[in-house]
């Protein structure tokens, strides 16, 4: 009989990744499933990052690469950060994985040891703590709730760090609450990491360029630049070019670090794909106007999504900062609800009986809520908060 390791027990498959198979299992029974589940653009790729792909393609760029990028993708990712962020890196401070979520998995592999704490801001995206938990590490969850704006407020952040605490994972705009950390939050944050020289702050800046503030995005870095030396900077192509399936992501981080990284990484994936490589560079380098297009049908969705769900009784909801997620509470609506104890259970029901997928908020270390995606069309929408507002009144 095979006996699996201590290592793979310690861990949970994504929770978004099931609801998602098992919607596209009761869709392909010819359920009319609406899926909020999903955190995917539904936009194609622009055509002219495809183009440059095609192109690679037929210049024979599709060989092996250097583990850590091509010298033409890393450069864009460095001039990215230039010009977009304000922040200078060589070339040997930036890599390439398979996906954002590399970079972060990465990132545990190469800083902790068994018994290392993480502290990660509850709600958090899924994958954290499992990626901790493999590299021997324990997350530590910092809570917060609808009233607290879903952030890490310093008071707490504080409170939670141990002579044990080696990491600390920032995620602006939040994957699942939409909040987006300001400058003012930021300045705190940074007052409470500054005292604390030992902890390495890792920021996942995923969702930068899909916000609607008044602010625009500020990166930990920008408030308090003495912190370069113990931070990285997770971003990728996947949400912001609707490039999910093209896996690309990219980090900064001090030299001696992503050499440790590009070390794991050879020893895993080694490079990620030749082709996606190109097309990344023409993402970063290329016209920016399909940005601001898909931010805008985002930003009409999440307007829709927010005064459909605040009109149903029961459902405590928060306008949502960026990303393609919202983030309401339900609380009230299990309360109510018979045979409905949690939020799992609630959204068993969402699925099974509205035919509405939604991803349980236990799994972000939220109870009580759900994330919903708002990354399908506004008809969808429209039918998809109607069968909420049914199934829960």
């Amino acid at each position: 009989m095979i006996k699996l390791s201590d290592r793979v027990q310690r861990v949970q498959p994504s929770a978004t990744i099931a609801i998602s198979t098992r919607a596209n299992e009761l869709r392909a029974e010819g359920k009319d499933i609406i899926n909020l589940g999903v955190g995917e653009p539904d936009f194609d790729t622009p055509a002219h990052i495809c183009a440059a792909a095609k192109e690679a393609i037929d210049n024979g760029q599709t060989r092996y690469t250097p583990v850590d990028g091509t010298k033409a993708l890393k450069q864009a990712i460095i001039d990215k950060f230039t010009r977009d962020n304000q922040l200078t890196y060589a070339l040997d401070e930036v890599m390439a994985c398979v996906g954002a979520k590399q970079c972060i998995y990465n990132a545990c592999q190469a800083l902790l040891n068994d018994g290392d704490e993480v502290l990660i801001p509850a709600p958090y995206w899924v994958s954290y703590p499992d990626m901790v938990k493999l590299a021997g590490g324990v997350p530590v969850a910092i809570a917060s709730t609808v009233d607290d704006h879903f952030k890490l407020t310093p008071a707490r952040l504080e409170k939670a760090i141990t002579p044990k605490t080696k990491m600390l994972i920032i995620n602006s705009p939040s994957n699942p609450t939409g909040m987006m950390y300001s400058p003012e939050d930021l300045t705190a944050l940074a007052k409470v990491l500054v005292k604390h020289p030992n902890i390495v702050i890792l920021t996942d800046d995923m969702y930068e360029h899909i916000h609607w503030q008044d602010h625009d995005f500020v990166n930990l870095l920008n408030i308090e630049p003495t912190l370069r030396d113990r931070t990285i900077v997770v971003n990728g192509v996947s949400k912001a070019y609707a490039m999910t399936g093209w896996r690309m992501g990219y980090m900064a981080a001090p030299a001696p670090l992503i050499k440790a990284m590009k070390k794991i990484q050879s020893q895993s994936t080694s490079n990620t794909c030749s082709i996606t490589q190109a097309a990344t560079v023409a993402a970063l380098d290329g016209d920016q106007a399909c940005v601001a297009e898909m931010r805008n049908a985002f930003i009409k969705r999440h307007d829709l999504m927010y005064e459909g769900l605040a009109s149903i009784p029961g459902i405590k909801v928060l306008p949502s900062e960026g990303t393609f997620y919202i983030f309401p509470d339900f609380s009230e609506v299990i309360a109510r609800l018979d045979g409905i104890n949690d939020d799992v259970a609630l959204a068993k029901l969402l699925l099974e009986k509205a035919e509405v997928a939604a991803v349980p908020g236990s799994a972000f270390g939220a109870p009580g809520c759900l994330r919903m995606s708002f990354a399908t069309s506004e008809a969808q929408l429209k039918k998809a908060l109607a069968r909420i507002k049914a199934a829960v009144s």
